[in-house]
């Protein structure tokens, strides 16, 4: 028999999740969940799970050799740029499989009032000079940003209180950790008296009903364009991720 697979989980999406789901019940398979550490209290799972960074490539790369990493798949939030670049050198480097589990863009339908920008000083531009009620779900880490449009009020959720949160003239901030449902949305959008909603573009299922809530509303979507995928094999499905797992087994 082969010895167990030894693979580390890049996470922080619902798409780990569904995999260290998919895998704790295994004996042939030892996932390592890594989660970058930016949610003081990340849900616990069911697998063994490290907490932080790598120390950038190199650390990344000794941490493969010395815990006799098989494989990664990297299954990061789609705007995880550095973790996923990092990933891809040192797999090349120390000659390891890497797979991208991800999920598909939102698509634009019919009704939708899209704001397409490059990146967040675009965003802010996008929301103009008058005042605007803003609902911002980007991520708390582009926060201060909007800082520079004090013209604006800004109804902010994030999981945990954001640092540059008290950067903002005129905000509330809503902790909560999702998923939300439609009707939620809708209601949260249409008593907050919202404008504008400022998302990137995930994709998922997770978080698509604040997309839907603003179109119903009439409500404008400031969207970030995703950033280019890293150049991996790439999958948006579990059981294509599962497959591509029982095909990079060690040989016995």
């Amino acid at each position: 028999m082969s010895r167990p697979l030894r693979l580390l989980i890049l996470g922080g999406t619902s798409e780990a999740s569904a995999l260290v789901a998919a895998l704790a019940p295994r004996r042939d398979i030892t996932p390592v969940l890594s989660l970058a550490g930016r949610t003081r209290n990340p849900k616990p799972a069911a697998v063994a799970t490290r907490i932080g960074g790598f120390g950038g490539v190199d650390g990344l790369r000794d941490y493969l050799v010395h815990e006799r990493i098989d494989a990664i798949v990297d299954a990061t939030h789609p705007f995880a740029e550095r973790i996923s670049a990092n990933a891809l050198e040192a797999c090349a480097n120390e000659r390891r499989p890497l797979l991208v589990f991800t999920r598909a863009p939102w698509p634009q339908k019919d009704g939708d009032r899209w704001i397409e920008v490059e990146d967040i000083e675009a965003a802010v531009a996008a929301l103009g000079i008058e005042r605007r009620v803003v609902f911002l779900t980007q991520g708390r880490l582009q926060l201060a940003a909007f800082a520079r449009a004090p013209q604006h009020r800004y109804i902010v959720r994030a999981i945990d209180r954001p640092d540059a949160f008290n950067a903002l003239a005129d905000a509330k901030l809503i902790l909560a950790r999702g998923p939300f449902a439609l009707i939620d949305e809708e209601r949260l959008m249409r008593e907050e008296g919202v404008e504008y909603l400022v998302s990137k573009n995930s994709g998922g299922a997770s978080t698509y009903a604040k997309i839907e809530a603003a179109r119903r509303l009439g409500a404008k979507v400031v969207m970030l364009r995703r950033p280019e995928a890293p150049g991996a094999e790439s999958v948006t499905g579990l059981d294509a991720a599962l497959d591509w797992i029982e095909a990079h087994r060690p040989p016995p």
